[in-house]
């Protein structure tokens, strides 16, 4: 199943700028999935979980400003939550979603961990994967300390060594989730070389030595169901936080995948099995009640 790619453009103070989707499954379907990803990753990364889950819902992938088909920011102080949250609002009227489930990794899990968090949040499930309200420092500075290279690749093979360097820990599970990922993860550039298909500037916001975020008071705001998969290995969501999610806040279910790191890839059969069934759970429990009360 081929993506339906699209973009509108988002103008506030600092100019207008262009964001992108990619759009699975049928426009008429009630039940949206929108994916979001990680802080130097794009939309692409949820191709196999959106066409298995296309069936069931319409996904919708997005790509964050400044990384894949969208945009860059002119003003690079604005690579803030802020910011995303805002093109979020912007994005969910553009294509008249007044309710989904939220499905996002790392970065895109902690922007739907705060649209969550809000009174009237369109947010009726949410999964996480793999970032919590605590996030230690020192994981921080380790990401940091790549995000904000530019390397130039002189094809794609030597492309794909650097990602199968940078994203070991993901656990992607065969030779065609690495093509896809290159594929979807470098630009060519004018000159022929390849480039990393995000803004080098998002880096900027990263010190040598990041402190622990931490944000218990949005995620104890938070009330819609969620689940939380992490990677077994991971430096990011630690087991002590995972756990502690399962008893604060909306009391969560927690996951763990086994021989993955920061974050899984979710191209799995076995992790997106266990994304479909879970909120699938909760579709076929709405259809019981409507059939209940028809009857």
């Amino acid at each position: 199943m081929r993506p339906s790619a699209g973009s509108f453009p988002f103008t506030d103070h600092n100019g207008t700028v262009w964001l992108a989707f990619q759009d699975f499954g049928e426009r008429s379907r009630e039940r949206v999935v929108v994916c979001v990803h990680g802080l130097t990753r794009n939309g692409r990364d949820f191709d196999r979980l959106a066409v298995a889950m296309a069936k069931d819902y319409r996904v919708i992938e997005v790509d964050i400003a400044g990384r894949g088909r969208s945009g860059w920011l002119a003003d690079k102080s604005e690579y803030t939550y802020q910011t995303y949250l805002k093109h979020m609002d912007a994005f969910f009227a553009y294509r008249g979603i007044e309710e989904c489930d939220f499905i996002g990794t790392s970065m895109g899990g902690l922007i739907g961990m705060m649209l969550a968090a809000r009174e009237e949040s369109p947010i009726r499930r949410l999964v996480l994967n793999d970032v919590g309200p605590v996030i230690p420092g020192a994981a921080l500075t380790r990401i940091g300390a790549r995000v904000g290279e530019d390397p130039r690749f002189k094809n794609l093979q030597e492309a794909a060594e650097y990602f199968k360097e940078v994203y070991a820990d993901f656990g992607i599970p065969d030779d065609l989730g690495w093509s896809d990922l290159t594929l979807h993860s470098a630009i060519r550039q004018e000159n022929g070389t390849y480039a990393l298909h995000y803004d080098p500037a998002i880096g900027d916001a990263f010190t040598e030595e990041m402190p622990d975020v931490k944000l218990w008071d949005v995620w104890d705001d938070v009330r819609c169901p969620t689940l939380v998969l992490r990677g077994e290995t991971s430096d990011v969501l630690t087991r002590d936080t995972a756990e502690r999610m399962t008893r604060s806040g909306p009391k969560a279910e927690l996951v763990e995948f086994p021989g993955v790191g920061h974050a899984p890839a979710l191209m799995t059969e076995e992790q997106i099995k266990v994304i479909h069934d879970w909120l699938r759970s909760f579709d076929e429990d709405d259809e019981e009640d409507s059939a209940t009360h028809a009857g």
